[in-house]
C-alpha cells in the first residue's frame, strides 16, 4: 500500500505518514508500527521497510511510521508515533488487525520514541470529533533497539539536541530521561544492545530494564558482545543476527501472531 498522511494537514513541509505492510489473508493478527532511528535528524532506510519485511515473516502486519525529524521539536516525533498506533486501531477491521495486540517498534532514537509511548502512551480523546483521536495511542508491547533513554551522562546528545534545542528546559529534559517516567502502565518491552556500542552506550539499555524492573513490567534484555550502533537486521553479524529470533520468540509469548 502506498504511504497514508498521519494527520489531516500539517503546518510543516515535511508529511508524516504511515506506509502499511500487511500479511496476505484474512486472518485477523497482531500488528507493530516501526520507527527507524537516526538521532530525530533523519530517519534510517535499513532501519524502515526491510523490519517491516522480516515482522511480515513472522504473519505480523508491520506499519511503517515517517514521523517528523527536526527542526520539528519535542512533542511532534511523540505525536506522529501515537497517530500512527490510533491509524492501526482505527483501521483494524479493514487491516484485519487485532487491536489488542498492536506494538511499536524503533532503533536509536527511534528506540526512544517507542519508550515515550511506552512511557506517555494514552487513551485518547473520547470527546474528539475525530474517530483517529479517540482512539488509544498507548502499544502493548514495545521493541527497543539500541535505544537512546537517558539524558543523564550516557545520554547521545545529538538527539536530544535535535528533540529539544541544544539549550532545553532542564525539567523536560529530565523528564525525557526515560529511566526516570516508567510507570505500572508501561507495556511489555524487548530490548537489545551491544556491549560496546560506540554511539550510544549500554547503559541506556541497561537503566530502562532497570526501572521496567522497578515497576514490575515483564521485559526481556538481550546484551551482545560487540557490535557497531545503528546493525538493524544485523545480517552480517552472526551473534547479533540473533537478536531476531529472539524477539520473535518473545512476541509469541506475549500472544503476538
Amino acid at each position: 500500500m502506498n504511504p497514508l498522511p498521519l494527520w489531516p494537514a500539517v503546518s510543516t513541509p515535511e508529511v508524516p505518514t504511515l506506509t502499511p505492510f500487511l500479511v496476505p489473508g484474512d486472518k485477523v493478527r497482531a500488528a507493530v508500527v516501526v520507527c527507524p532511528g537516526g538521532g530525530y535528524g533523519g530517519r534510517a532506510a535499513h532501519e524502515g521497510a526491510p523490519i517491516c519485511r522480516w515482522l511480515n515473516s513472522l504473519g505480523i502486519h508491520a506499519f511503517l511510521c515517517d514521523y517528523r525529524v527536526a527542526p520539528n521539536r519535542h512533542p511532534i516525533p511523540l505525536n506522529d508515533a501515537q497517530r500512527g498506533i490510533r491509524h492501526v486501531r482505527h483501521n483494524a477491521v479493514e487491516w484485519k488487525v487485532d487491536p489488542d495486540q498492536v506494538g511499536i517498534l524503533g532503533f536509536s532514537a527511534g528506540g526512544h520514541l517507542v519508550c515515550s509511548v511506552g512511557n506517555f502512551g494514552d487513551d485518547g480523546d473520547a470527546t474528539s470529533g475525530d474517530p483517529i483521536a479517540r482512539q488509544p495511542g498507548r502499544a502493548n508491547a514495545v521493541i527497543a533497539c539500541y535505544p537512546v533513554v537517558s539524558s543523564g551522562p550516557f545520554a547521545h546528545r545529538g538527539s536530544f539536541n535535535n528533540l529539544l534545542g541544544e539549550n532545553p528546559d532542564p525539567a523536560l529534559l529530565a523528564q525525557l530521561s526515560l529511566e526516570t517516567t516508567v510507570s505500572p502502565r508501561n507495556p511489555p518491552t524487548f530490548i537489545w544492545f551491544t556491549a560496546d556500542d560506540g554511539a550510544v552506550p549500554v547503559e541506556n539499555g541497561l537503566f530502562y530494564a532497570a526501572a521496567l524492573r522497578k515497576h514490575r513490567i515483564p521485559f526481556a534484555l538481550h546484551v551482545y558482545p560487540t557490535g557497531n550502533h545503528g546493525l538493524g537486521l544485523s545480517p552480517e553479524n552472526g551473534p547479533v543476527s540473533a537478536w531476531t529470533n529472539a524477539c520473535a520468540e518473545w512476541l509469541s509469548g506475549i500472544g503476538f501472531r
